[in-house]
């Protein structure tokens, strides 16, 4: 057969009509489950293709959806990707990922670019951009494309964000530290203006307050999450007059960097200090020495972003709605915080 085939031959092959052969590829309900299962295995037998662009202009839908990630080599946001596709993918939609690398005009320009090839939505979770309200934002919601935030976010009016509880897992974490008979507990923090990380700064003060302890805030340095970054800080710590016994770090990349730093000292972990984590990256479980850290359901949380894009994409667009789901952190316990007898979680 000469030329693209259309919905006219795979009709004419079957004996049935066109419209009939549309609603089939398109998944119409009035059509059986027999009839669909046919014509899809005559379509694939003759190298139909669907033309994307008409299906589009009919729909109003791309069947797009931009995905945005401060980073793609880390198993925390490749795991909420893999979650966002799960949910998509078998509604028909392709998933496009943008990445940042925490760069304020790299997120501009993915909006941007997301916006010129037409997407349904937008998931993501910001950069570490100092702007208060990014215009890109804005434009998003004034052509009324659904925008959630899932785990770094903004609060802006009308949006939706998929987070889980930051305050409770640093809680848990510091918690977990006093219980094993930590007392001068430090903490590496990150961009404190993201409010993940302001978050996780408050829930750790919260649980040294509440157990009576002294607040230092000479304990509290502000760091970025990598490996070289959390080797640094470990040094201006174990400098210090008096060093800490512990460490609560806003991030698995930065406590590993500590160890690192800890272990080059000759200092016992975790007899002489103790070493908490956040994220549950999979190094965390396999190291030699495991390191305790609180786990964030990544794959649960871009599932349930995907769910929460669903619902807005579906309403029609005439209801701009707004969500927030937070999900319950776990702190899984490892050796690099367990000085006493406790289970690991």
């Amino acid at each position: 057969m000469g030329g693209k085939t259309t919905i006219y031959d795979i009709a004419k092959e079957l004996n049935i009509t066109a419209a009939t052969v549309s609603r089939a590829l398109n998944n119409n309900p009035k059509i059986s489950k027999a009839t669909r299962k046919l014509v899809l295995e005559t379509a694939a037998k003759m190298n139909y293709e669907q033309n994307k662009l008409a299906l589009a202009l009919k729909s109003g839908k791309s069947y797009n959806v931009g995905v945005i990630v401060p980073r793609i080599d880390s198993n925390f946001f490749a795991s909420i990707i893999r979650g966002i596709e799960e949910e998509l993918y078998p509604k028909g939609y392709h998933v496009i990922i943008c990445q940042t690398h925490d760069q304020e005009d790299l997120e501009i320009g993915n909006i941007n670019s997301l916006l010129n090839a037409q997407v349904d939505g937008i998931l993501m979770s910001i950069s570490n951009a100092k702007l208060e309200n990014n215009p890109s934002f804005q434009k998003l919601l004034r052509k009324n494309i659904p925008l959630i935030f899932f785990d770094r976010k903004k609060d802006i009016k009308g949006v939706s964000s998929v987070t889980i509880d930051d305050f409770k897992g640093a809680y848990d974490a510091t918690q977990h530290l006093i219980d094993q008979g930590y007392k001068r507990i430090a903490h590496l923090s990150n961009d404190r203006l993201l409010l993940i990380f302001k978050n996780r700064y408050l829930g750790y003060k919260q649980a040294i307050i509440d157990n009576g302890l002294e607040f230092d805030e000479s304990l509290v340095i502000e760091t970025q999450s990598k490996v070289h970054e959390g080797k640094k800080t470990a040094k201006i710590l174990l400098d210090m007059e008096r060093p800490p016994d512990a460490i609560f770090s806003s991030s698995d990349f930065t406590a590993l960097g500590a160890i690192q730093e800890i272990r080059e000292r000759g200092l016992r972990i975790p007899e002489d200090i103790s070493i908490i984590g956040f994220s549950n990256e999979p190094f965390t479980k396999f190291m030699e020495l495991s390191i305790t850290s609180v786990d964030q359901s990544p794959t649960e949380m871009g599932r349930i972003t995907a769910q929460v894009f669903l619902e807005e994409v579906n309403n029609g667009k005439k209801i701009q709605s707004e969500k927030h789901v937070v999900l319950s952190p776990e702190l899984m316990i490892r050796q690099s915080s367990q000085r006493n007898s406790v289970h690991n979680s």
